[in-house]
């Protein structure tokens, strides 16, 4: 975790608390040690928190609260929780609203498009959405059959297509820049995920750089760089 605040150039003492969207390992590898060295807050679920708590996660020197519906206030910006589908105990997204007016959601871990997540998504400036796999790569890919049918599952993953069949609803509603994020390294690339969405969108009468941006959030290299597309 260390490593990669530094590697995006961000002071790890400027992060005032940690979100949590649920408690599958990739995304709370860490926790604990990071949130006590700093002293760092950490928000979640209430399921979410459970799980966290019977995984010893939550045994350090930092605050922890369940974030309700109506969200808090945290560094002068509200940040809301919206369920997520995914098989996990509570697993949620976030909505992030600023001072001056502005918004930006992050919703990744999701089988699929909830009216729920569609409706805390609608009119954000600034959408993070998960496009996870490619449905090709996947099926021909080197994953045993359960884990194929958990990611295709409606708990599972958002596939390139899913995501990309999505975008138009939420630049129709506002959005002008999409980050897609928590792409597999096994079943997909940043290059076809890219192409996917900006295809559809091409489709519906969108012009990237126009009506819109689209990055994919950037993966380290070798170097210890990172390539954003």
């Amino acid at each position: 975790m260390v490593h990669m605040l530094d590697t995006c150039g961000i002071d790890q003492k400027a992060i005032q608390a940690i979100f949590i969207t649920h408690e599958h390992s990739d995304h709370i590898k860490g926790l604990r040690v990071f949130a006590s060295r700093f002293h760092i807050p950490v928000y979640s679920s209430r399921g979410t928190l459970t799980a966290l708590l019977e995984m010893g996660c939550l045994k350090g020197d930092f605050p922890v609260e369940e974030i309700t519906p109506n969200g808090i206030e945290c560094a002068g910006m509200l940040i809301q929780p919206f369920r997520t589908p995914h098989d996990s105990a509570e697993s949620v997204g976030y909505r992030v609203f600023t001072a001056d007016g502005r918004s930006a959601a992050v919703s990744t871990d999701l089988g699929y498009m909830t009216d729920t997540v569609r409706s805390a998504l609608c009119g954000s400036d600034l959408i993070a959405i998960e496009s996870n796999h490619d449905v090709g790569m996947l099926r021909n890919g080197p994953y045993p059959y359960p884990l194929k049918r958990r990611i295709l599952s409606q708990t599972g993953h958002l596939s390139n297509l899913a995501c990309a069949d999505e975008l138009y609803h939420f630049a129709e509603q506002g959005t002008t820049r999409f980050v897609l994020a928590h792409l597999s390294a096994e079943n997909n690339t940043p290059e076809l995920a890219y192409q996917t969405s900006v295809c559809s969108l091409a489709l519906c009468g969108m012009k990237e750089g126009a009506d819109y941006t689209l990055h994919v959030a950037p993966r380290e290299n070798s170097m210890g760089k990172t390539i954003l597309f």
